[in-house]
């Protein structure tokens, strides 16, 4: 199958974006990102960049991923289509600072494209704050509209709106964090939906380091960080239970260490814990529901 111009130009924009981000985040820790290249025996292949027990950043993965080769029976079956050639390359991150004053931040964008010609654009980011900021909340979810906006005005409202859908862990009715954007499935114009997945990439630094920067030194206590610890237990549900490309990955025989980089180095699942009445921590509870952040 040969590759369309469109994979090859995100094939080059995730390398870039990967590279850039990485310097990004080294900048505000005390540590370097470790590189993993790693091959799809089936075809492809990716580089895996993760962080661990940095000063900042408590565990956290950048990594790309270029892949080809006769598509496995499961994803022909949830795309409704034959067992064709298919080529995907995309970017997945995940940041999970040590301090509860930080949010927690995941994004990924990506392409894939059938020898039949078909082709779509999908992504997302989304926002997991631990302490109820809402300047901060506000500054993240104005940076998107923002890059929304440099496309089209429509965007913003629609894709908010499945971000808080798609993040919401239907067992506990709430979501796992404040939501973002998220889109899948993009077919109709090519140069459009590139021109939007790397707005959204080039969105990440500007929306998550001002944040990271103005809270990083700020003091917390025992409760707080227990606290955080609960909401990444919520994280872990979410990903093991609903994530699309976690349980995809999982069932086409992804590569474990990189799909699972998304979880966190430590949580708590407290059996039936609630936070103490008029606490910052019963605050933030409230704030896992949809909410207008621009408005």
């Amino acid at each position: 199958m040969k590759f369309s111009d469109r994979f090859l130009l995100m094939e080059s924009t995730i390398k870039n974006l990967q590279t850039k981000i990485c310097n990004g985040l080294e900048s505000e820790d005390t540590i370097k990102f470790i590189s993993d290249k790693w091959d799809r025996p089936e075809g492809g292949g990716g580089i895996t960049n993760v962080i661990q027990n940095g000063s900042v950043f408590e565990k956290g993965g950048v990594n790309i991923s270029s892949v080809h080769g006769v598509m496995p029976k499961e994803m022909a079956e949830r795309l409704k289509t034959h067992e064709q050639n298919f080529a995907a390359c995309g970017l997945s991150l995940v940041m999970h600072p040590y301090s509860p004053r930080i949010p927690t931040i995941h994004m990924n964008i990506r392409y894939f494209e059938m020898e039949d010609g078909s082709f779509w654009y999908g992504g997302g980011v989304d926002l997991t704050p631990y302490f109820p900021h809402k300047e901060d909340f506000q500054h993240f979810h104005q940076t998107m509209k923002k890059a929304c906006d440099s496309i089209d005005h429509e965007l913003h409202s629609n894709y908010k709106a499945e971000c808080d859908s798609y993040f919401t862990i239907e067992h506990r009715n709430e979501m796992r964090g404040i939501g973002g954007v998220f889109f899948d499935y993009l077919k109709d114009d090519g140069d459009k939906n590139f021109t939007l997945v790397k707005a959204i990439g080039d969105a990440f630094l500007p929306s998550y380091l001002p944040i990271v920067q103005k809270r990083r030194d700020e003091d917390f206590i025992a409760d707080d960080k227990q606290f955080q610890l609960i909401r990444r237990g919520r994280y872990v549900e979410f990903n093991l239970i609903y994530d699309r490309g976690t349980l995809f990955g999982l069932k086409t025989n992804g590569r474990v260490e990189s799909i699972l980089m998304s979880l966190p180095k430590e949580v708590n699942f407290i059996y039936d814990w609630k936070p103490e009445e008029g606490s910052v921590h019963a605050e933030m509870l409230r704030y896992y529901q949809p909410c207008d952040w621009v408005g």
